[in-house]
Order: structure tokens, then sequence, then C-alpha cells
């Protein structure tokens, strides 16, 4: 009996490290975040692209555009485009997976 207890408990030892791993690797895919979507910023003014407001209405009419209003929900709630999705900036970064990627988004 003292012989079958002496094999067992290296076992043991081996069986609980490799659940720890598992666990370890289990929590550590657990908690990556999905890698934020990476666009250029423009470098001055001059380089941000301009919409004709004929241009986004034809687009959004058609269904291939979203308005995306970027102010304060307070601000959205006094007036806003019917039909813009109300997404503030400082909010943006953890809501863009509500956006539709392949629309045109038009922000304002």
């Amino acid at each position: 009996m003292t012989e079958n207890r002496k094999s067992i408990i290296p076992l043991i030892f081996v069986g609980g490290g490799i659940l720890l791993l598992v666990a370890g690797l289990a929590w550590l895919l657990l908690r990556q975040q999905a890698a934020p979507a990476v666009t250029s910023t423009p470098a001055s003014v001059e380089q941000v692209v301009r919409v004709s407001l004929d241009d986004a209405k034809a687009a959004f009419d058609a269904s291939t555009a979203i308005f995306l209003d970027v102010r304060a929900s307070s601000s959205y709630e006094v007036s806003h485009i019917p039909g813009a999705v109300s997404i503030p900036l400082n909010d943006l970064p953890a809501r863009v997976g509500e956006l539709d990627p392949a629309a045109w988004i038009i922000p304002y």
C-alpha cells in the first residue's frame, strides 16, 4: 500500500501542474481583447476628405452610408439628423464594432 501511495503522489503533482497551466492559458485567452481597427489619421486639416451634402444625402438615402453623430448624448437628444447613429466620441473606441464596416460612415 505504501508503494502505491509513492507512485500516485508524483502523478498528483504533475496533473495539478498541467491543470494550472491549462487554466492559466484559458484565462489569458479569455482576457485578450480584439485589436482595435487601425485607420490612418490625417496629419492636417487639408488632408481631411470633405463630402458634399448632396453626395452624403444620396448615399444615406441609398442605405450605403451611415451618419454618425459623435457629439455628447445630450446634444443628440436636442437635435440630430433623423436616422443618425449616436456614439459620443469618447465612447467610439469601445463601440466601433456596432457600426457596419461595409457602410460609408460619415461622422459629424
